[in-house]
């Protein structure tokens, strides 16, 4: 899934096509409506705030496994969230099905 909002270089003919040569599907906030794509703005600053060093990174390859830990490690796992009472996501997914 990839979801954006319904920016020029989203909707573009070559974009799309690139999407769904990777059978991946597109989703778009409404128009005019910020708070669509709400969720993912907080977790890019979160990432970008947190997680990026001001230099960058050495390397793409570096980009790509430092960011992979961020999500599947400190985000998911460790990072506590306001919305889930100070919880991890996957700690309150635990407690949810306990």
């Amino acid at each position: 899934m990839f979801h954006s909002d319904q920016g020029c270089h989203y909707t573009s003919q070559m974009f799309r096509q690139q999407i769904w040569n990777y059978q991946i599907k597109q989703s778009m906030s409404r128009r005019g409506n910020c708070w669509d794509n709400a969720p993912m703005e907080r977790f890019f600053r979160s990432l970008k705030s947190e997680w990026i060093p001001r230099t960058g990174y050495a390397s793409l390859e570096q980009a790509r496994q430092k960011i992979n830990d961020y999500i599947v490690g400190y985000y998911s796992q460790v990072r506590p969230h306001q919305h889930n009472a100070g919880l991890s996501p996957a700690a309150a997914e635990q407690q949810f099905w306990n």
